[in-house]
């Protein structure tokens, strides 16, 4: 019996499942929708006839004053940049420590992936004054550096692990053939283990970059200059400075929410994938 006879079809799926879906489609777009309407209205408008009102008129003086004044240009920039940088250390040291702790003979080398995922598992709130006196100690308190040295130090523990298992099930064979080859250590990673590895790796960058990017916590704990602030304090600022402006607050999340929107649409694969990479391998 062929593969192919074994294989059982995949059901219909009922059309009143799509029917289904319509309204909570709908009430999943209503908040997105809501801060729409409200980003194009003038500020004369929402005072005037109220917050839950249509637009009476068209108007992009929300999205201009938070790029102007609010800076949540420049905050942009900064968590471009910190996100970046993160995201490319966290998976670089996540793919050498993966590679050794599944290929090699490392004494304790399960003691030591344990307690690097185990870190994951603390509350970040139990860490603020600790991280906050580390990265002072060292000299690069309120910098965008200890802002990304903080994200690496944070994930690299959780990609390590998540390398590890997706590494740990690649053939030996592959391996086999390529020491008989005259590969070393280094050419089999490089050449080999990197190239396998690829799907992996996209999947855990665009998950890092979302988890990244959205964070408050961190940016909060370790800046304190206003000037290098990413997105996510700078909302709050933004929040602060034109509380009773809901347009320029609304246009300013809106702002925000682009560059994760478009990665998750560039990436809707290697997000469906970064549920399940390293489970099957």
């Amino acid at each position: 019996m062929t593969t192919q006879a074994l294989r059982r079809p995949r059901p219909a799926r009922s059309p009143w499942l799509h029917v289904a879906m319509v309204p909570v489609t709908l009430l999943w777009l209503s908040p997105i929708v809501f801060v729409l309407f409200v980003a194009v209205r003038s500020y004369d408008d929402i005072a005037g006839r109220g917050l839950g009102a249509l637009p009476a008129s068209f108007s992009l003086d929300g999205f201009t004053t938070a790029l102007t004044q609010g800076g949540v240009l420049r905050s942009l920039g900064n968590s471009v940049l910190v996100t970046a940088c993160a995201v490319v250390a966290s998976l670089a040291l996540s793919s050498f420590a993966a590679y050794a702790l599944s290929r090699f003979d490392i004494p304790l080398r399960r003691t030591v992936l344990l307690t690097m995922l185990a870190g994951n598992l603390l509350p970040p709130q139990i860490l603020l004054v600790p991280v906050a006196s580390i990265t002072a100690a060292l000299g690069i308190g309120d910098t965008l550096t200890a802002l990304v040295v903080v994200q690496v130090g944070f994930g690299i523990g959780f990609y390590t692990f998540v390398l590890h298992g997706f590494m740990r099930g690649l053939p030996n064979e592959v391996f086999e053939a390529a020491r008989l080859d005259g590969a070393g250590p280094g050419g089999i990673f490089w050449r080999i283990v990197l190239p396998l590895s690829r799907p992996s790796l996209a999947a855990l960058a665009a998950l890092a970059t979302t988890w990244i990017f959205n964070d408050l916590i961190w940016a909060m704990t370790v800046l304190r200059t206003e000037a290098k602030f990413p997105i996510t304090a700078a909302l709050l600022n933004l929040q602060g400075g034109f509380s009773s402006a809901w347009n320029v607050v609304a246009a300013g999340s809106l702002i925000a929410a682009v560059p994760t929107a478009i990665v998750f649409f560039l990436f809707q694969k290697q997000f469906v994938s970064g549920l399940l990479v390293g489970a099957n391998k």
